[in-house]
């Protein structure tokens, strides 16, 4: 009998969506009383235009209720939506890097002076330098590659790590890089023993404060007592959803073998792995409306989980050839600036940096340079989005 039609449940709001001052973001609350009966929003009397009501609307907190109000001759109806409000937004983007295992094994190994002397840290740390590239690594146990174990990585490094830790994070992945989706029919318990072999070894080899609630587990699909349990254990930011899904990407038998990855990275960019063809499919795996809101809307609040869902849609590195990788995050940005978003993502594996992996990319390493300088060049500024709303740290201060 009465819907917002110009919010979502959840719908994170920043100075692009009204006029914000220090105290409150005042927005514009559209939608339908299907009888035409007047309409209150949170107490405020609706301008109605027919079925069609609008009202300005303050948010004063971080997280809102905004309550629609109609009383018609078959009884009062209402909305009530969850808003948030990202106070004093700015452009920020993330970049997290999954399957870490290859360098701590090397570095076992080898035993370099510095940590930063391996050619992957020093890469990483030469972004960070140039651009304040912060970077959070999620990491595996074991390597499914050469036989290795994240409790043979010295602590020789510590005190490098943590004189880092401002900007280089570790985090929990899976337990290995092989099965697929381990935590598709797993519990609580199974991902909590993973998470805490993981972190434990992070806190002895790195220090506590080098570590950092995953934004994403291995495969990005887990079974909903595993999602229950990482949220207790403090991720407020996560890719996506929580539940099983249409994925793309390579192959299990390309990324153990070798594929072409010409192939692989245009049927990524293309998304014709992601997204069923057919419509009956499509709609049947897909969760179309939440699938098109993240898609055209970047992010958004799950108020009865408590944390923030953001868009896988962005740029993955090992994806996205080099010369194209200025044109795809054009595309991500625009489709912020159409819809007000200034939160976004990049991504890559460790994996392809590494000449040993059958899918070695030699420009890995540029790729991700390569992205970090366009988001820094449109303006944004690094963050963890762990933190605050979504890397913003505003309602905190």
């Amino acid at each position: 009998m009465i819907r917002i039609t110009n919010f979502r449940q959840g719908a994170v709001l920043n100075h692009n969506h009204g006029t914000e001052t220090v105290s409150e973001l005042m927005i514009k609350v559209e939608g339908l009383s299907d009888l035409g009966t007047p309409v209150e929003v949170n107490g405020i009397p609706a301008v109605m235009d027919g079925r069609r009501f609008c009202a300005a609307v303050p948010l004063k907190q971080k997280i809102n209720s905004v309550v629609a109000k109609t009383i018609t001759p078959y009884g009062s109806y209402a909305q009530n939506l969850t808003l948030v409000w990202d106070k004093k937004s700015f452009k920020r983007y993330q970049f997290y890097i999954d399957d870490h295992i290859f360098v701590f094994t090397d570095l076992a190994r080898q035993r370099p002076k510095s940590a930063f002397d391996h050619f992957y840290f020093k890469g990483l740390k030469n972004i960070h330098d140039k651009y304040g590239t912060l970077f959070t690594l999620n990491c595996f146990y074991h390597n499914a590659h050469d036989e290795f174990l994240l409790k043979d990585m010295p602590d020789i490094w510590k005190s490098e790590f943590q004189d880092n830790a401002d900007w280089l994070k570790f985090s929990f992945h899976a337990y290995s890089e092989f099965p697929d989706r381990p935590y598709a029919e797993a519990s609580a318990e199974d991902i909590g023993k993973d998470w805490d072999m993981v972190a434990n070894e992070i806190y002895r080899f790195a220090g506590e404060e080098c570590f950092i609630p995953p934004p994403v587990i291995h495969w990005a699909n887990i079974h909903p007592a595993c999602a229950q349990e990482i949220i207790r254990r403090g991720v407020n930011a996560y890719s996506t959803t929580c539940r099983l899904r249409v994925m793309g990407g390579p192959s299990l038998a390309d990324r153990q073998s070798g594929g072409n990855m010409e192939v692989i990275e245009q049927r990524s960019l293309t998304k014709v792995d992601r997204t069923p063809q057919n419509i009956g499919l499509d709609l049947h795996y897909g969760f179309f409306e939440e699938r098109n809101y993240m898609e055209n809307h970047q992010y958004y609040f799950d108020p009865l989980l408590g944390i923030f869902f953001f868009a896988s849609t962005a740029l993955t590195c090992n994806l996205t050839p080099l010369a194209q990788t200025p044109g795809e995050l054009a595309k991500i940005f625009a489709a912020g600036e159409a819809c007000g978003a200034e939160a976004f993502m990049a991504g890559s594996h460790e994996q392809y940096t590494f000449p040993y992996y059958p899918n070695y990319l030699p420009d890995h390493m540029e790729r991700m340079e390569c992205a970090a300088r366009v988001m820094t060049e449109y303006g944004c500024k690094p963050v963890f989005f762990n933190d605050g709303v979504l890397g913003n740290m505003a309602w905190g201060k």
